[in-house]
């Protein structure tokens, strides 16, 4: 190996470090970098040169002096490039376009009832076509398309089961690469939900942090030691498969007894129609509650109660330090948190109520589309430092 390829990957380690450092603490001066790198000056000059060159960073006028010249700050050019971030649902696909910083720009829903294979792709492929047409001129253009997907998802994209969907081994990211030919993530929706709340929302300072997705089924996010856990082959999280009742009904999974069958908005709206809702919908249920509705009341108790018997067995499996509650669920947080509290503080071992903080998400309805995001903008920082290192000899 040449001395001169060694200098070469030693400058872009450098400058990964260097624009990492303007990322995670802009504003921020030069001399600054320097200190926080322990790398010199005239190199931390050089190579911020070149990325206000490839538009990566911008100026922004000037920070506090130290004694001296008051020190131009630096700033991310988050209009440098977008991402394109999709969750896909069980009913409807939520596609959003935004700038490397996370920000939302473009916002579009496309609700659907047949979930046949064949007719989800093109909405998804129309939704990506309409992302790319509308998204503004920028350095980079589009750097990368992201789906969030409610189901087993393997460290290779594929969506080796979509449960709630009826889908098995469908290979997602290759149907992408070959279209558009970008970087492309595959992830499933509740990893990607739990790292849009470690990111952006109310997780930011936990560590240890259990995303919980309750909609048609259930899927789980797990943050631990600061980072998304997804076991040997991507398949960690699906706690909405375990089994509660052994002899339960019989999941769409295949096994019978799953939490979700009990847990989640599904579950929900069937014991609704039970109860003589007609057509009832979690909003429609809500109200029916803020009316002093007993029947709708005490529906939203016991799917919270059953909520909290998984949560409680994830408490004590992972020992967390925050629960998020997350997806089309979290909007009957007054009817169901003080249930799941409550089944918590029954069954939890050795539980404290300020050891484990159960929220609902900060994001709302965009935690996966935010989470998407982030995982395809860390991947665009990080392509051009691994391809070098890939290839050096």
């Amino acid at each position: 190996m040449s001395q001169t390829w060694n200098q070469h990957v030693v400058k872009k380690e450098n400058k990964a470090l260097v624009l990492d450092t303007i990322i995670k603490r802009a504003p921020i001066s030069r001399a600054t970098i320097a200190q926080i790198t322990g790398l010199n000056k005239g190199t931390v000059s050089s190579l911020v040169s070149e990325l206000l060159d490839e538009k990566l960073i911008n100026e922004s006028g000037t920070g506090e002096s130290s004694g001296g010249r008051r020190p131009v700050m630096l700033l991310l050019n988050e209009k440098a490039g977008y991402t394109i971030s999709i969750d896909l649902g069980v009913t409807q696909i939520l596609a959003v376009l935004t700038d490397l910083r996370g920000t939302i720009i473009i916002e579009k829903v496309q609700q659907f009832e047949n979930d046949n294979l064949d007719v989800v792709q093109t909405h998804l492929y129309n939704l990506i076509d309409y992302m790319i047409t509308h998204a503004p001129t920028s350095e980079y253009g589009i750097v990368g398309i992201g789906v969030g997907v409610p189901g087993v998802i393997t460290t290779e994209g594929e969506i080796l089961l979509a449960p709630n969907l009826g889908w098995k081994k469908v290979p997602l990211k290759q149907m992408l690469v070959d279209r558009y030919k970008l970087p492309i993530i595959i992830e499933n929706e509740a990893n990607a939900g739990a790292y849009g709340e470690k990111m952006y929302g109310v997780g930011q300072l936990s560590n240890e942090l259990i995303y919980a997705s309750v909609s048609i089924g259930i899927g789980v996010g797990l943050i631990l030691d600061g980072n998304l856990y997804k076991g040997l082959r991507g398949f960690s999280g699906e706690i909405g498969h375990m089994t509660i009742e052994k002899d339960g009904r019989v999941c769409r999974c295949g096994n019978k007894g799953c939490w979700e069958l009990y847990a989640s908005e599904k579950a929900l709206l069937e014991q609704a129609k039970e109860l003589g809702f007609t057509h009832p919908t979690i909003t429609s249920l809500i109200e029916a509650c803020e009316n002093g509705n007993e029947k709708a009341i005490r529906l939203f108790e016991k799917i919270g109660d059953y909520l909290g018997v998984g949560i409680t067995n994830i408490i004590h499996i992972f020992n967390p330090e925050q629960v998020i509650i997350g997806n089309s669920m979290q909007i009957a947080d007054a009817y169901i948190i003080p249930a799941i509290k409550k089944r918590i503080e029954q069954n939890a071992i050795g539980f404290n109520k300020d050891d484990v903080h159960i929220h609902v998400a900060k994001l709302k309805h965009h935690s996966t589309v935010l989470g998407i995001a982030a995982f395809t903008i860390e991947n665009f920082y990080l392509t051009n430092r691994e391809s070098i290192i890939a290839t050096t000899e």
